[in-house]
């Protein structure tokens, strides 16, 4: 860590990560997936949870007023590759704070919902094998890079548990070199898309078309888990996750977390497609659109930059 507290980035086989999400790395790679679970997997800041929240309504719904809705999304819906350290105040004032560790393993291990929902932001060749092994359903959402690395920049300005992003500038070219916390955005979504190629059990989305058609995209999810809810839950589901309505909901806005510096930048900022307009400079645009070029050699994987 350095001297605020940040984490900082190292080479983890070849792709930049930190200790929080590479400590219990044993222990995740020989967790054991069961054939109902479903395993949620984005690029930080593509809607990861946006969708987590969306399954957890289609599933469990149902428990939206009762004592169990009062858990954040980030318990009902545990981020795999996570380790959380904190302190806990001790039973009374004068004794010491308790060392509390979080496991994301271990979180998803003690969930009690079947299915279990899942969540991870790993690169397709970090993830377990036993979720290969038990054909389990897995849900990829792409976001068009621009929109990413202006969401991430303000992102890692606010979380304490992120590096430093250091000046936008700078910030800019690192995030085209891939040399940010889980690797380069491209080898990230074109891995993902290759690994849907030969494997049938995943339902790569786009960012852009949730926004666009929220309801639209929510038939294909049921289509795609077998799931027929009635008209009115799909439009209340539809209706709950439209981003001006998660902002409000403290299930999925962590603004109140305290690794969350919200006077910097809230947790749920925009949730727009094209924001990045308002980022990049002319210059900027155009050294990114030659990058990218030469980066996106997969001409049927495409990104909208505006919808």
């Amino acid at each position: 860590m350095d001297s605020v507290g940040r984490p900082e980035l190292f080479d983890f086989h070849k792709v930049p990560m930190t200790h929080q999400y590479t400590e219990n790395w044993e222990n995740l790679q020989n967790f054991r997936a069961r054939p109902d679970d479903i395993l949620i997997a984005t690029y930080p800041k593509a809607g990861n949870t946006w969708l987590s929240y969306t399954l957890d309504l289609l599933y469990f719904g149902q428990t939206s007023h009762s004592h169990e809705r009062e858990d954040k999304i980030f318990l009902r819906v545990p981020m795999l590759e996570s380790t959380f350290h904190y302190l806990e105040p001790g039973p009374d004032p004068s004794s010491d704070p308790i060392p509390i560790c979080l496991k994301g393993t271990d979180l998803v291990n003690n969930l009690s919902t079947s299915p279990r929902l899942i969540k991870t932001h790993l690169p397709v060749q970090f993830i377990p094998k036993s979720f290969w092994e038990q054909n389990c359903r897995i849900f990829y959402v792409g976001r068009n890079a621009k929109d990413i690395v202006t969401s991430y920049f303000n992102f890692e300005r606010m979380s304490v548990l992120n590096p430093d992003p250091g000046d936008w500038s700078s910030y800019f070219q690192r995030f085209m070199d891939g040399k940010v916390l889980f690797g380069s955005w491209y080898d990230h979504v074109n891995g993902w898309w290759k690994k849907k190629q030969t494997y049938s059990c995943i339902h790569y989305m786009f960012y852009e078309d949730l926004i666009e058609d929220t309801a639209r995209e929510l038939d294909k999810i049921c289509s795609f888990l077998g799931l027929s809810p009635t008209v009115e839950e799909k439009e209340s589901i539809v209706s709950e996750v439209q981003f001006d309505a998660m902002k409000k909901n403290k299930v999925v806005n962590h603004d109140e977390l305290r690794t969350m510096k919200v006077n910097i930048s809230p947790f749920m900022r925009k949730g727009k497609v094209g924001d990045w307009k308002n980022h990049f400079t002319v210059a900027q645009n155009e050294e990114f659109d030659k990058h990218y070029e030469k980066k996106m050699k997969d001409p049927i994987l495409k990104f909208r930059n505006e919808i």
